[in-house]
């Protein structure tokens, strides 16, 4: 239970929208009304007894509607109230969940966390998830040994550091992931048993907007890749196994990254940009020396959101590989 945990700092709890403010049961074997908005931050803390945990209605949008607008007033709204010393729970949906909430990290500085968590099933399905995830999630944002951990999402008893969390499962309670790195650890009894702490960037990013045209373009057997020869501001590649391409798509690669940046990832969920393995043309090698930005730490949805920071800073070439080189692997 979470009276048991050690509270640390004052929580905030945001709510934003999502499943977790739903009700109704959706889809269940014995039928019923189908999942809509209902409830509010207050609403889902006196559900499970946490009268002592400050409550804000910020929006009350499924995941599928957040905007980069509405992703970047969560973020800065957030920060802001981090850097008072609460601990903040952002209640989300989670279509889009992961992506608000690595924007939030690249925006966190201090100590105090920001804790992202929502719900798989309606609150009147059976096995309802959410009240679950608000104490785990209240518990982590106020627990003395969250202290610097950025910004993390907890689901289904884990904690995963929001820079490699990933949507894994569209209907189970497990689920967010980290394929690339594993879990920080698990929330158990009201209290965060923590196992790793994430690298968190050198500085904050401070992005004035992100309303930029930034596609995320991927690698697919037989695609030439023209899509990167479409106007944009920037675009996401997304580059087979350890970082390689046919011909045709490196030759569009090279054209795109002479005119725009281009952060450069891979398809598998344990990425890795590989730096000398091969040397066919398309391998590695030839995709490092395009003028892309490596990124191959990232997925392609957080390796997006990082590049529309970067730009929302008006950051050159230079500022924005600076940007991304802890993101290289």
């Amino acid at each position: 239970m979470i009276g048991r945990a050690t509270m640390e700092r004052d929580v905030l709890v945001l709510a934003t929208g999502g499943t977790i403010g739903m009700r109704g049961q959706g889809s269940s074997p014995g039928g019923g009304s189908h999942a809509v908005p209902a409830k509010g931050a207050r609403d889902l803390l006196d559900a499970v007894g946490l009268t002592g945990v400050q409550a804000r209605d910020l929006l009350a949008r499924p995941g599928a509607h957040i905007d980069l607008a509405d992703a970047l007033l969560v973020a800065r709204t957030a920060v802001e109230h981090a850097a008072t010393g609460r601990g903040v729970v952002v209640l989300h949906g989670t279509d889009t969940l992961e992506e608000t909430a690595f924007l939030c990290d690249l925006l966190l500085g201090g100590d105090a966390p920001v804790v992202f968590t929502g719900a798989i099933r309606p609150g009147g399905a059976p096995g309802a998830d959410g009240p679950a995830n608000l104490l785990d999630a209240v518990a982590v944002a106020g627990a003395p040994s969250a202290a610097g951990l950025g910004c993390v999402v907890v689901f289904g008893g884990e904690v995963h550091a929001a820079r490699v969390a990933r949507k894994v499962d569209s209907a189970g309670p497990s689920a967010f992931g980290s394929p690339g790195g594993g879990q920080l650890g698990r929330v158990v009894e009201g209290r965060l048993a923590l196992r790793a702490r994430p690298v968190r960037p050198a500085a904050a990013l401070a992005p004035a907007r992100l309303d930029f045209a930034v596609p995320i373009v991927t690698a697919a057997l037989g695609d030439d890749l023209a899509l990167l020869d479409a106007p944009a501001d920037g675009a996401v590649l997304v580059a087979f196994g350890g970082g390689h391409l046919a011909p045709a798509g490196l030759a569009r690669l090279r054209a795109a990254a002479a005119r725009m940046p281009v952060a450069l990832t891979v398809r598998p969920e344990r990425g890795a940009l590989l730096h000398a393995t091969y040397g066919f043309e398309g391998a590695e090698g030839d995709l490092r020396a395009s003028g892309a930005v490596p990124a191959g730490g990232l997925s392609a949805p957080a390796a997006r959101m990082k590049l529309l920071a970067c730009l929302g800073c008006g950051l050159d070439r230079a500022g924005i590989a600076e940007a991304f080189a802890n993101d290289d692997s």
